[in-house]
């Protein structure tokens, strides 16, 4: 099983990113959803080598929506948001990018994953609809709907992210 040892060494840190933002935010599960999702793909290797890739983002959508369903069985309490340091350089990026993983995780699981898949993993329409299971126009709402929010949430700071 070579070629899946060649999938996990060379996609491995770009799903994880996909599942950080999944995850909103959360490191430690993004880590275990994509040690699951890749554990599950092994075994199933010979029918999904042809489109792997797809086949790990859908998974990861679908496990980062489960585990939301299960925490909402057993809230938690949030944490209170401290006002973010203005920075400079390198540091404002870093700012940023903890900006916008903080402003995902407030949005509903379906939006959040439309937007990643969309923006962060470069994924077109189709394909986002074809790894989430919905159709064409929902995905354009819910990216509408999300890029709003999200300007909502972040005020005027510029949704990028490098």
């Amino acid at each position: 099983m070579q070629d899946f040892e060649d999938f996990v060494a060379l996609r491995s840190q770009a799903l994880l990113r996909t599942a950080y933002l999944l995850c909103g935010g959360d490191r430690g599960a993004a880590e275990d959803i994509l040690q699951d999702v890749l554990m599950s793909m092994y075994g199933k290797w010979r029918r999904i080598r042809t489109s792997p890739e797809a086949y790990a983002r859908a998974a990861l959508a679908n496990a980062a929506a489960n585990r939301w369903r299960r925490r909402s069985r057993k809230p938690e309490a949030p944490l209170e948001l401290g006002a973010v340091p203005t920075a400079r350089g390198h540091e404002q990026q870093v700012v940023d990018a903890d900006s916008v993983v903080r402003a995902l995780a407030q949005l509903p699981k379906q939006m959040r994953a439309v937007l990643v898949l969309r923006f962060f993993d470069d994924l077109s329409e189709a394909e986002t609809a074809r790894a989430l299971g919905c159709g064409i126009g929902t995905v354009k709402s819910q990216t509408s709907r999300g890029l709003s929010r999200m300007r909502e949430l972040m005020g005027e700071q510029v949704l990028t992210w490098n």
